[in-house]
């Protein structure tokens, strides 16, 4: 989908998402020694624990979720930050399982929902957007041989502190993108920022793709800018 070449690693950014999600994998991060040579390896059961992730995510958002419609009815999703959408690239009639076929979203910011410009992406459609993807957070070994802590950056459009005025999007045809980061798209309006929780089903599976390790569950900082339909082509960005 996104290229992951040429990217260095950075800290995760704080934020008023996300931040949460350190300390649910510490537990998960303290068995990363191999037990024939005691090396620090902070991908060993890299598969497992990425599984345990997403769920863990998939929990809090569905209790959210529940908790807002329990007390607002129709009207949760004005009052609940959380989201979950099926994949959007399976047939019609898939038996979907919702623990690897369905993203989690953590909304930031929402974009307004009214006028002409108010629309979604669909498939076939090009976007202007500033992403910027993260694994989940694991221990690394410091030069000093100590540990430390960190959500690592695969890839990413921008650098530094994210700011829509001076961020320039990058354009992306919807339907060339891996499945969780399209099916994102297609719910979102244009000044959306949300974090975007992918199962590894729903990303780059077994093989992994450049920095990202195989089976690696992935976090995504999305903000979509501009909708540009099939056939009406992609302005040069000001």
């Amino acid at each position: 989908m996104l290229s992951a070449a040429r990217h260095t690693f950075h800290s995760l950014p704080s934020g008023r998402v996300g931040v949460w999600v350190l300390g649910v994998v510490c537990a998960l991060s303290l068995t990363s020694c191999t037990e024939s040579d005691g090396a620090w390896d902070p991908y060993v059961n890299w598969q497992s624990r990425n599984a345990i992730w997403f769920e863990q995510i998939s929990d809090s958002a569905r209790t959210a979720i529940a908790q807002a419609k329990a007390q607002y009815g129709n009207d949760w999703e004005e009052h609940c930050e959380w989201r979950r959408f099926k994949s959007l690239q399976k047939a019609a009639g898939y038996d979907s399982k919702l623990s690897t076929d369905s993203i989690c979203v953590h909304i930031i910011k929402k974009g307004t929902r009214e006028g002409d410009d108010a629309i979604s992406p669909m498939y076939s459609d090009t976007v202007r957007a500033s992403y910027r993807a993260f694994l989940m957070p694991t221990q690394y070994e410091a030069a000093d041989g100590g540990l430390y802590e960190e959500a690592r950056i695969v890839d990413q459009s921008y650098y530094g502190t994210f700011n829509p005025s001076t961020a320039a999007p990058s354009p992306m045809a919807v339907k060339a993108l891996i499945d969780g980061f399209s099916t994102a798209l297609q719910y979102m309006v244009p000044g959306d920022e949300w974090y975007v929780y992918i199962p590894q089903e729903m990303a780059y599976g077994a093989a992994g793709k450049g920095d990202t390790p195989g089976y690696s569950t992935l976090r995504f900082h999305l903000y979509l800018s501009n909708v540009y339909r099939a056939g009406t082509g992609v302005p040069e960005w000001k």
